[in-house]
Formats: structure tokens, sequence, C-alpha cells
């Protein structure tokens, strides 16, 4: 099977050219095509010679992998189902199916992209988790859900939300966010872009300091104990040590870091939890974004009250820390938080 250079970056390019024997601008116009301007075929590319377009069809492929399935939800929002391949640390194949979830909003319309086949950190809330995990994606089959959909030139945003856990497939997501951002690339503001992570300090570090992108950190919790029933990860990278490594950067810029903190009734969500918020995240720029949970026949949880939400954020805006209300999108197509399966079931 021919390889693809899709997903590849101007330096990886440049070498190819080099290896071919060809002129290393040559590198830089197959940027120019692939991404600014969607080409689908080296045929298009005009102005290559016919001898390196001959050769590109010979290595290389560059058609993208199109949905096989998108459902559309009441409020507008779409899932579009992938079936990708991905190879495994063992050398062997899987195929699965991965979502990616488009949520139009006015003049906004953001992508929230999947980075994995399932995801490792079994988190105990997570329908994805719950699955879980059969291979990362590559650079190219993450870019390839925003190029693919019908939708690819109307996007504002990316956030990486989806299945997966971003840290957890580290090059393939920067990578992607570098194709994004680069000035041969999509030349996009890195403030488009949010990746978010439950806190794989060191690769979490890395990240901030490769990338200009937002963060958004998976929390849950102020208490590590009861965070740990929850998520797994807490064992390893406890979330005051990531706090704690957080606040060594300077987030007063553009540059944004936020915390995800979905909201489990009666688990998460008194008043002591609030303070330990507060206490946890003293002295730390940063905003809260409270997500209604989304229950599931897959976990024992239930929302809490929308009285009770609303306290809670009271409180922490009481207590100078930014907090919002995500508002729920694509919860009629299992599509919203923590919800996105990749089983494949067509509707």
């Amino acid at each position: 099977m021919a390889m693809s250079i899709f997903g590849s970056t101007l330096d990886e390019l440049q070498q190819l050219c080099v290896s071919e024997g060809w002129p290393r601008f040559v590198a830089r116009q197959l940027c120019e095509w692939m991404y600014a301007k969607r080409a689908t075929s080296f045929d298009q590319m005009t102005n290559l010679s016919l001898k390196v377009r001959a050769r590109l069809n010979e290595i290389s492929s560059l058609d993208y992998n199109y949905p096989v399935d998108c459902q559309t939800s009441s409020d507008g929002t779409k899932k579009y189902l992938f079936q990708e391949t991905a190879t495994l640390p063992d050398g062997s194949q899987a195929t699965h199916y991965v979502e990616a979830v488009f949520i139009p909003d006015g003049d906004r319309a953001t992508l929230c992209v999947s980075c994995q086949m399932g995801c490792k950190m079994n988190c105990s809330f997570c329908v994805t988790g719950r699955g879980g995990y059969h291979g990362s994606l590559s650079t190219a089959q993450i870019l390839n859900q925003l190029f693919a959909i019908p939708e690819s030139q109307r996007l504002t945003n990316v956030v990486y939300m989806g299945m997966g856990e971003p840290m957890d497939n580290y090059d393939s997501v920067l990578r992607s966010t570098q194709v994004l951002t680069s000035e041969w690339g999509l030349a996009w503001s890195p403030q488009r872009i949010t990746v978010s992570s439950v806190g794989i300090l060191p690769r979490l570090r890395q990240f901030i300091n490769e990338s200009r992108c937002h963060i958004a950190v998976s929390l849950h919790n102020p208490f590590s104990d009861e965070r740990l029933a929850l998520m797994p990860a807490e064992r390893a990278f406890p979330i005051a040590s990531v706090i704690a490594m957080l606040k060594e950067y300077d987030w007063t810029g553009q540059r944004r870091i936020s915390f995800e903190y979905t909201m489990f009734g009666g688990l998460n969500d008194t008043l002591r939890h609030a303070e330990g918020l507060v206490d946890l995240l003293h002295g730390l720029r940063c905003r809260v974004n409270l997500i209604r949970f989304h229950a599931s026949p897959l976990t024992p949880y239930h929302t809490s009250s929308p009285q009770t939400i609303a306290r809670f954020q009271d409180y922490l805006n009481a207590h100078g820390i930014t907090c919002t209300l995500r508002a729920s999108r694509g919860e009629d197509i299992q599509a919203a938080c923590g919800l996105l399966a990749g089983t494949g079931e067509q509707h």
C-alpha cells in the first residue's frame, strides 16, 4: 500500500525532496496544495513537473478517508463516523470506528476531533473509556477529520476533546496542531485550538513548551481520593501536582488554561467541593467549565440539578474563579461530552 504524505510537516517534505533529488521548494508547493488548496490528487498540482507528479503517484496517495455515516442532532450538531486502521504496539493492525463532532454556533463552527480509537484512561464516567483502547491515530488520520467533512471550509475552531487522550498520542497530536497553525499549513492562530488532557504531567509540560494552543485539563473533583475513584490517572499524575506545574507558567496573555468539571449529582457538586476547587486553583488565572453530566446505561452516575449547578457556578464566580456552564450539544445523537463510543452503529 502506498504511504500518504498528507499530514507531513514542511521539514519532512523537504527531506523527501532531498531523497528524491527534487528542489527543496517543491516541499512548500506540496504543503500549499495539500493544506491551503485542499488538493485531493497530485494531478491537480499543476506547478509541479510531470516527472514529480508521476513519482508522487507511485510512492504516495492523497485520498481523504470520508465519513461512513453522519447523524444530525435536533440542535444542528453533526456526528461523523470514520472507519480507521491503526498499528498497535505489537505491530498488529486494528480497524475500528472513530467519531468527530461538528458544532455550529452562530459565526462559530467548532469540530471536536478524536486522537485515538478508544482510550486507555478508563475514566469511570466516560463511555469512550469504557470501550477500551484500540490504537492511536496518525497525524493524517487526525487531520482527515477536519478535511474530509462537508463543513471543512467553515471551521473556525478545533477542540481535541473527542475519543482518546491527546497526551497519550503526543507526537501525532502535536504535529497535527503544527499543520493547522504553521504558515506553510493552514496558518490558523493557536488560539483557535484547544487540546484537552487528564493531566499526563511530562507530556503536558512538553506540550505547553512546544505549542501555543489553549489547554483544557479534565479535573472533575478537587480531592485526590475522590478523583481517583473517577479517574485512574490520578494515581500516577495527582491533580495537585498538575496544577503546581501549571502555576509555573504565565497565563495572563492570550493563551488560556481551563478546567473541565463534569457535575455528578451528590458526588462532586457540594459546597465542600466548590470550596476545595477555590483552594486548589488559588493563584492560577484560569476558567472552570462546568459540564452537565450526560447519563448513559454504561455508567452509574446521574447529573446534578440545575439549581445545584447554578449555586456551584455562583460560588466559584463570587470567589474569583471565572466559571461558565457549557451548553450541552448533540445529546440526542450521543455526541455530547463523554458519549462518543465509536461503535459503528449507524442510524
